[in-house]
């Protein structure tokens, strides 16, 4: 695999792989970070993702590789996946949370605003998506999902112009609502992103509930983990990085 996963060395770092212990990648994406631990020790690695595509990519490492269990579910589930397999603890759990580039870089997937394909955006490929939200919601609605997970500041003017749109067309691709934010909110006017990066954050994390598969992940984590055991999990953005400072500090007693 080509990719390298973001701030590898500090996950390691904070991980600590020790032979002998088990760790939990609960976004196992292409693998970048469970190779790598695979690799820091003789220990074993649960690969778990929602994507079936990602597990696919698990399956055939795991031929290879025997120390690598993978599993399909939301990391939010992530204790009785493991109760499942009848693992009652680990000594290590790893979050890469949002989108992978592996789900950018395939048009079909429908997660970029750079590639047109059909405006899917689920990372489990089941459950309503992307289409079903912008040609369905209600204005206030979208209005209130933009704000608040894409923290837009021309929501409202932005929810108007898909509705007026899909009054007249349906939207089916992700160029089509590309296109129609950039021409909400007068074009990209010097700006080096694109006007549609915000509204496309908000409407993939509300299709794929990932605050609250965050928030579930972070106790599902939390139960499992032997005494010493560590989590790392890295964020991207704000909304992401406060609940993930709230929860531990909270834990830590601060």
């Amino acid at each position: 695999m080509s990719h390298v996963p973001v701030l590898l060395e500090e996950v390691l770092e904070a991980l600590q792989p020790t032979d002998g212990e088990t760790y939990v990648d609960g976004t196992f994406g292409g693998g970048g970070y469970a190779l790598r631990v695979l690799e820091a020790a003789d220990c074993q690695l649960i690969g778990i993702d929602r994507d079936l595509d990602a597990i696919t990519r698990a399956e055939a490492l795991a031929d290879q590789q025997p120390r690598l269990t993978p599993l399909l579910g939301r990391f939010g589930d992530l204790d009785e996946l493991l109760e499942a397999e009848g693992v009652s603890e680990v000594h290590g759990v790893m979050l890469d949370i949002g989108v992978s580039s592996f789900q950018i870089d395939e048009s079909d997937r429908g997660f970029s605003f750079m590639r047109d394909g059909p405006l899917d955006m689920r990372m489990g490929q089941t459950g309503p998506g992307a289409a079903d939200v912008v040609n369905h919601m209600s204005a206030a609605d979208l209005t209130t999902i933009l704000r608040q997970l894409g923290e837009e500041r021309q929501a409202r003017r932005i929810a108007g112009a898909i509705v007026a749109r899909r009054n007249a067309e349906p939207f089916e691709t992700t160029l089509d609502l590309a296109n129609c934010v950039e021409h909400a909110v007068g074009g990209r006017r010097g700006k080096k992103t694109h006007p549609a990066t915000l509204t496309f954050q908000a409407i993939r994390m509300y299709v794929n509930d990932e605050l609250g598969e965050l928030a579930r992940g972070l106790t599902a984590a939390e139960r499992v983990l032997a005494p010493g055991g560590r989590l790392v999990v890295v964020t991207f953005h704000s909304l992401e990085d406060r609940l993930v400072k709230q929860f531990m500090r909270e834990r830590a007693g601060a």
